[in-house]
């Protein structure tokens, strides 16, 4: 009994039995379930970010070079999965995720008017070189670097915003529901990616995204402590 790839028939013998399914049987169930629920809950996690931007008209706080490495991570990260003909449920929120990313980057920069020279040229390049990626012509060992690159490419888009965070003692527009999704979706995707037997590369790219979410989340609720108290105090 199989249904989007995932396999029911050992925990449906099991419970027919009136046995609750054994370890190594509920294990795969949970991660492919969890991984579609990931992919679904992927459509929606960058709204949060989207919608306070137009409701405040503001991207006060927000680094643009930030944003625009996680869309350059995403397209990598997608690409290479496309390429290894891995399970969608063990990649399938990258596409929704990049989708986002790309909208928001977009909205970011219609708030940050005039953009500089140098931002356009940043946004012509990686609408030439994108495609090639996607279509997987480039060298396999370039490949393979590129990926290996990417976790890198989504360490150093999360060090300016922390480091803007720190330094402003503000996370500025910085969405809590957006940055707490992110969050718990790379703590998912650690379990998912174990028993998916996915590349270690793979891993250590949610292990990374754990690590760099947290410090974003851990942020905000920080620096947004003192801003409540002042609008109490001010009442």
């Amino acid at each position: 009994m199989e249904y989007l790839g995932i396999d029911l028939s050992c925990a449906v013998g099991s419970l027919r039995h009136g046995h609750f399914p054994e370890k190594d049987c509920l294990l795969p169930l949970i991660s492919k379930l969890l991984g579609y629920a990931i992919v679904a809950a992927s459509t929606t996690v960058k709204l949060p970010q989207i919608m306070k931007i137009l409701k405040h008209k503001s991207v006060r706080g927000l680094s643009m070079i930030s944003f625009e490495l996680e869309v350059i991570g995403y397209t990598i990260a997608l690409a290479y999965c496309l390429h290894k003909g891995l399970s969608f449920s063990a990649y399938g929120e990258l596409l929704f995720l990049l989708i986002q990313a790309i909208i928001l980057v977009a909205v970011i920069y219609y708030y940050s008017r005039p953009l500089s020279t140098i931002t356009c040229i940043r946004a012509l390049l990686y609408s030439a070189i994108a495609p090639t990626i996607f279509a997987g012509q480039i060298d396999p060992f370039l490949f393979e670097a590129l990926y290996a690159s990417q976790h890198a490419i989504f360490l150093f888009a999360r060090i300016p915003q922390i480091w803007q965070n720190f330094s402003n003692k503000s996370t500025g527009e910085l969405s809590f529901l957006t940055s707490f999704m992110n969050f718990a979706g790379s703590m998912v995707r650690v379990f998912t990616t174990i028993q998916e037997n996915a590349p270690n590369s793979v891993l250590l790219g949610y292990a990374i995204g754990v690590a760099t979410n947290f410090t974003i989340l851990s942020q905000i609720i920080l620096y947004q402590k003192p801003q409540v108290e002042k609008e109490k105090k001010t009442k």
